[in-house]
């Protein structure tokens, strides 16, 4: 088989076909030590002289060597007395290795004879003839990708470690080429847009070769579109003086140029030059949702509609926006005429249901996000503010025709940021409200069926022989649904499953006022009488599930959890789901999760309370999901957290949880379920759920730690607390106190931490609880070494120990063992941290507890590196890193990757520490609190002063300043110190 690199090029993985045939396979390198192979076998190549000898003959390609022309290239100008005795020695010993018909002697010379496949660097330059073809015809991503393969070809320096003025010469000049190929590839991810992820290695790059200019260049661009100008500025302002005080000279002219353009915010700078946004490969985006076969009528509002989004008549953009009552096939229509227009819409569609008829509209920034990752642009691209994101998206639509659809808007100010504003892209909006405040739009009021179309839809669904037979009956139908196109959709629907019903059967329950509203264009009511409709056609069984399953507050919800909330068994309940799903009441999200429109939603809660009898059961049902979130959470933490004591100390439940075969399959159902779970701690206000409410929040504070539920979090905890105080739990109240304090602690807003820990200490005792009374003193230690409270902390700490070890909690007495040590550290007992740090670990392994293991490999990681041992503390901080990264802990992941950049500063490696900084950065966007990024960029900042780039290590302290005065940290003097003329001296 053959290994494919890239267009063209086709790289044998092993042998050529004359050594096939013998039986044999030669393979040569230079780029890195000089070898030869036979399969996987590195053959003896003698020598440092030898091999340099192999490798210049290998660099002349086939191409004779004069045994002259060979001592030079050994010895240079003061070979040996017997040199050419031992050229011809070193020949005799190579071709001994390689073969007679590999190395040959002719015309007093020597020479090569190599299939040119074997050669990697014939390989590379192969290679980048390809990648220069490919960026040539415009066809980027592919010349990135090749010289990426080139550039894996190196293994180390070119020719490492040959003697003589030729392998010399060689390798200095290989390194040159694999600099500008490098400058090239990184010229190419800023023209595809990956300018964010390209700072990190520009920064290592910079520093390793300060005075090329090029790299300074593109690490300019690569700041200025990533959002940071006063760092690309200093950038300029750091090479201009290391070329005044190395070289005597000025910056060359382009780099001149470009710091013109980043004073005066050149918008062609801001993106790249070609493309449409900073995507790292364009996308063409198909989201549509599918089309009904059945649609029918609307002729007319197709033709209109469609017009308008093809031919935009001179405005920037075509924006037409369709409102009408619920269930007048707003959406049906828009889908349909979307696909027509496809073939106009050459470079994608996007598609989102904004969820505008529900309490929680979706967010513009949240669909902004969705929409530029379908559209290419990479997550650490995409900035965190709606004002970044709607201009990144206009900026990767600009040049593109897309159309996107807009479905179930809650008003105008929710869809501007998400219009596109460009020429030749369209928007199509769908709303219960017309949109009047939309400037430019063109508005459509949607009205019902006429009695024709709406006939001519029933009769599709049902089939036209049953209709033909009963055609007055089908009017009856038809106008009892008051020309609706999605109650008629419902009836049809209804009556083509029951083939013993006759249409007369279906005409004469709707004529029953009873069941259907009067007024069915009134707004929200003509949606309720169409649900009507469906739900009196329910068998009891399904009718009951309806109404359970909408008082679930969650967005959707698992298989699992409905059979809990329903009290049955899974197939009885996926049955029953698949049911409603056949009805449209209800709809499939995913397979094995389900979900109602919002308004079905309310629907389904308004025949809970006026049907579900006695009310008990909508408190019982309600009951039964919080038990099954608790009790599976609670096996979810026992997993993470094996030996902990919350299964000793939380409420019972009456209802069993998930059992996971391992710890990853427990946390995707965490994440997974994350938004429904705090949906269901928010929804549990009776004094007979509060507690076990407080318990869940307790069982899934991986969501707070991990940063990516941190809101919705502290939201829940934060109602939970209100309600306890209110009921006057206070042992509710303790623990959901102790839950806001660790939520605020990892947003690092240390002064609220405090006061919750402190109250949540107060609770505890009134209520002997041993929970918040172990892990509360735990957290006011943590604050405390965060805010140089050192003798402070350490009296909290041993507290807690003592609690940990009353309550025979090995987990939590580890936790505390090893912020113990933190605290050692910071008083400079670097001895006792390492031991303390050591026997926190030393538990958590003996329970195999891999997470909080990470943690105590964390704190002994920050003890060894101030104790000087840089080697064993990367060592266990790289250990930490892997878990954290397989656990999904991104706080602790970037707050690794800056300890480890910590480690890269202690020990004189600056650009490496720079490079592992703008990473910690990269992770930590939007977690962790301002404090923290405010401790990155000061290392950050330390690391760009020892690589010559003062200048942006300026920028990076100014902004930690800004940072550390804002939120009164201490550390803020410590900054103003590096910024002081004095230490500028």
């Amino acid at each position: 088989m053959d290994r494919d690199n890239g267009p063209g090029v086709r790289v044998p993985e092993q042998r050529t076909p004359r050594e096939q045939a013998a039986g044999t396979e030669l393979r040569f390198t230079v780029l890195g030590p000089v070898r030869v192979w036979r399969g996987g076998e590195a053959l003896p190549s003698g020598s440092p002289q030898q091999r340099a000898l192999l490798a210049a003959l290998l660099l002349r390609y086939g191409r004779t060597a004069t045994a002259a022309e060979l001592i030079d290239a050994l010895w240079g100008d003061e070979p040996p007395s017997q040199a050419l005795a031992t050229v011809r020695t070193y020949a005799s010993r190579l071709r001994k290795t390689l073969g007679q018909d590999t190395l040959v002697s002719e015309a007093g010379g020597y020479a090569v004879r190599i299939p040119r496949e074997t050669l990697d660097l014939t390989l590379a330059q192969d290679l980048a003839s390809e990648a220069e073809k490919a960026r040539g015809g415009g066809d980027r991503g592919q010349a990135r990708a090749l010289i990426n393969k080139l550039l894996g070809l190196w293994d180390g320096e070119a020719l490492a470690s040959l003697p003589g003025p030729y392998a010399e010469n060689q390798r200095a000049g290989l390194e040159e080429w694999r600099l500008q190929l490098t400058e090239t590839r990184l010229d190419l991810d800023l023209e595809v847009g990956c300018h964010a992820e390209a700072v990190s290695e520009l920064t290592a790059l910079t520093a390793a070769q300060p005075l090329r200019e090029r790299l300074r260049e593109l690490l300019m661009v690569a700041l200025y579109r990533s959002g940071r100008q006063a760092e690309a500025l200093a950038v300029y302002a750091d090479t201009r003086r290391l070329l005044a005080q190395e070289l005597g000279v000025d910056p060359r002219p382009e780099l001149s140029q470009l710091q013109q353009r980043i004073l005066r915010a050149d918008e062609e700078l801001a993106r790249p030059a070609d493309e449409p946004a900073p995507a790292a490969v364009p996308v063409r985006p198909a989201q549509l949702p599918a089309t009904v076969p059945d649609f029918t009528g609307r002729a007319s509002f197709v033709r209109e509609l469609g017009d308008r989004l093809v031919t935009a008549e001179g405005s920037v953009m075509a924006v037409s926006a369709l409102a009408g009552i619920g269930g007048v096939g707003k959406t049906t229509l828009a889908v349909h005429i979307a696909h027509r227009a496809r073939p106009h819409f050459p470079d994608g569609q996007l598609y989102v249901d904004l969820q505008g008829a529900g309490a929680t509209a979706a967010e513009p920034e949240t669909v902004l996000g969705a929409f530029l990752r379908a559209l290419g642009t990479a997550d650490s691209a995409i900035p965190d503010s709606l004002d970044e994101r709607a201009a990144l998206y206009r900026s990767v639509l600009d040049g593109r025709r897309i159309l996107v659809l807009l479905d179930n808007a809650h008003d105008a100010a929710q869809i501007r940021p998400l219009l596109p504003g460009t020429e030749g892209c369209a928007a199509l909006v769908t709303s219960r409200v017309r949109m009047v405040g939309l400037a430019g739009a063109h508005l459509v009021d949607l009205d019902v069926m006429s009695p024709e179309e709406a006939l001519q839809l029933f009769t599709r669904i049902v089939g036209d022989e049953r209709v033909r037979a009963e055609r007055e009956a089908a009017l009856d139908v038809v106008a009892a649904c008051g020309f609706l196109p999605l109650a008629i959709r419902i009836a049809a629907s209804r009556l083509a499953a029951r083939r013993t019903w006759t249409v007369s059967v279906l005409a004469a329950k709707l004529a029953d006022e009873r069941r259907r509203l009067d007024e069915l264009q009134a707004g929200d009511l003509a949606v309720k009488a169409t649900f009507e409709l469906g739900y009196g056609q329910l068998e009891p069984a399904q009718a009951r599930a309806f109404r359970l399953l909408g008082l679930a507050d969650g967005p959707d919800v698992s298989l699992a959890a409905a059979a809990a909330l329903l009290n049955l068994d899974p197939h009885t309940a996926e049955d029953l789901l698949e049911s409603l799903v056949d009805t449209s009441l209800l709809e499939s999200a995913a397979p094995g999760r389900y979900r109602y429109h919002d308004l079905v939603r309310l629907y389904a809660r308004a025949c809970a309370e006026r049907d579900e009898q006695p009310p008990v059961e909508r408190e019982l049902a309600l009951s039964r999901l919080l038990d099954f979130y608790l009790a599976t959470a609670a096996g979810v933490y026992a997993l993470e957290r094996p030996g902990d004591r919350l299964a000793d100390h939380r409420e019972p439940t009456q209802y069993a949880g998930l059992a996971f075969a391992d710890r990853h399959d427990a946390q995707d159902w965490l994440y997974t379920e994350a938004n429904s779970l705090l949906a269901c701690v928010r929804q549990s206000s009776g004094r007979g759920t509060l507690r076990r409410a407080v318990d869940l929040l307790w069982a899934a504070k991986d969501l707070a730690e991990s940063g990516a539920n941190s809101k919705q979090y502290e939201a829940a905890a934060t109602a939970v607390r209100d309600l306890a105080h209110e009921m006057g739990d206070d042992r509710a109240e303790g623990r959901a106190l102790t839950t806001l304090t660790n939520v605020r602690l990892v947003a690092g807003r240390f002064d609220l931490a405090e006061r919750d820990a402190q109250r949540a200490m107060v609770l505890a005792r009134a209520a002997d609880d041993p929970l918040p009374n172990c892990w509360a003193p735990n957290d006011l230690g943590i604050i405390a070494l965060y805010q140089n409270r050192h003798s402070d902390g350490e009296t909290y700490l041993e507290q807690a120990i003592a609690n940990f070890r009353a309550d025979e909690n090995r987990p939590g007495e580890a936790s505390a063992l090893c912020n113990l040590s933190r605290i050692h550290l910071a008083m400079g007992r670097t001895s006792s941290a390492v031991t303390l740090a050591q026997q926190g670990i030393d538990i958590y392994d003996g329970l195999g507890h891999a997470l909080r293991g990470a943690n105590g490999r964390y704190a002994l990681g920050l003890a060894l590196t101030q104790r000087g041992h840089l080697s064993d503390a990367a060592e266990r901080l790289g250990e930490a890193l892997a878990v954290f990264r397989d656990s999904r802990q991104r706080l602790w992941e970037g707050m690794t990757i800056f300890r480890l950049a910590e480690v890269d500063l202690a020990a004189r490696a600056p650009a490496q520490a720079a490079a592992k900084a703008e990473k910690a950065l990269a992770v930590l966007r939007g977690i962790g609190g301002e404090w923290r990024r405010g401790n990155v960029l000061m290392v950050l900042g330390r690391a760009l002063r020892d690589v010559g780039q003062a200048g942006r290590a300026h920028v990076c302290w100014h902004e930690a300043l800004a940072i550390y005065e804002g939120l009164g940290s201490p550390e803020a003097a410590e900054v103003r110190a590096l910024l002081s003329p004095a230490a500028a001296a």
